[in-house]
């Protein structure tokens, strides 16, 4: 039988099993994939603690994968049998060798984009469109600040701001981090365990401070990030890996910062068909054209947990995936 892990309940990595899944037929609009490669991101960490809930009834974790259709439902259109294909967003379940999904949700692949490549990029590819094309268009010439550069979300929006002629300040958490920021392409390198990280990022940013931060930091990171933005930049703020964001208040934006703060889902994203297929598109063209996103770590499905645990301890660098 294929193997999936489930969780037993909200937790630390523990709750995480090896399990036997039934397959089952597709139904009307569906497609089963057999599975070669699934993403392993810090929203599958945020749903195993309970962060963000568990739909009824839905234990297996993941986002992201690719694999090969096997089965195709009726009603199904522009998929067959043998298609390679790539997907993120709901439902839940690509820490599994087989799956069952909505047809819609599939991504064909182009036949110079591997499985191994999109499965390990659909998630964080999708966020650095969200962000650059969505959330603040980037022009040419501008400033971006990305926060925890080496990790895997870190080096795809490095390496597409850069693509799109930005500057980028990255930050890491230690010296030994900060080559892979620069392999990604950034201009420049911080430590934000810094005193004067903040008041370097303005100087380097023309002295005004920069049009765009990203952090996916949280804690009491995000009132640090909110003073290194020029007026009328913006502030995105995407994950909580250094804990629970402390309260932020409005004037704090107002006058004289006069900045925008935004919190976007790219689950959120990859659910409104319209955005999904422009930002899929747009991502298979960039992978297409040379876009790079380097696959740090690598484990088995049965050490999925050894996964979690290493990346939530900040022991991985790059993007992390689970191999079938």
């Amino acid at each position: 039988m294929p193997l999936a892990i489930a969780i037993t309940g909200p937790g630390s990595p523990e709750t995480m099993k090896l399990v036997d899944l039934t397959i089952t037929d597709p139904g009307p609009g569906q497609a089963r994939i057999r599975q070669s490669i699934s993403g392993v991101n810090f929203v599958d960490i945020y749903v195993r603690c309970g962060l963000y809930p568990l739909p009824p009834g839905q234990t297996v974790l993941g986002f992201e994968g690719a694999g090969i259709v096997e089965a195709i439902g009726s009603g199904v259109e522009g998929l067959s049998v043998g298609d390679r294909v790539a997907y993120v967003g709901h439902p839940l379940g690509s820490y599994a060798e087989v799956r069952t999904l909505p047809a819609s949700r599939l991504v064909r692949l182009p036949d110079d984009v591997s499985e191994r490549l999109a499965g390990s990029t659909m998630l964080r590819g999708l966020t650095a469109h969200m962000l650059l094309h969505k959330v603040h268009p980037l022009q040419s010439g501008e400033w971006v600040l990305v926060h925890a550069a080496a990790g895997g979300v870190g080096q795809i929006v490095t390496r597409w701001a850069k693509r799109l002629g930005a500057n980028v300040i990255a930050t890491v958490g230690s010296e030994a981090k900060a080559g892979f920021a620069y392999e990604a392409g950034a201009d420049a390198v911080l430590l934000h365990n810094s005193e004067d990280w903040v008041e370097e990022t303005r100087r380097i940013a023309d002295r005004r401070g920069v049009h765009l931060a990203i952090d996916g930091i949280g804690g009491a990171m995000l009132s640090q990030t909110l003073a290194t933005v020029r007026p009328f930049g913006m502030v995105a703020s995407i994950g909580q890996a250094g804990g629970p964001i402390l309260p932020i208040q409005i004037e704090e934006l107002t006058a004289p910062r006069a900045i925008g703060l935004a919190r976007p889902s790219v689950l959120t994203y990859a659910n409104d068909p319209d955005l999904y297929r422009q930002g899929a598109e747009a991502l298979m063209m960039e992978l297409q054209a040379g876009l790079i996103n380097p696959i740090g770590a690598e484990y088995a499905l049965k050490d999925a947990a050894r996964a979690h645990a290493d990346l939530e301890a900040g022991r991985t660098t790059a993007s992390v995936v689970l191999t079938m």
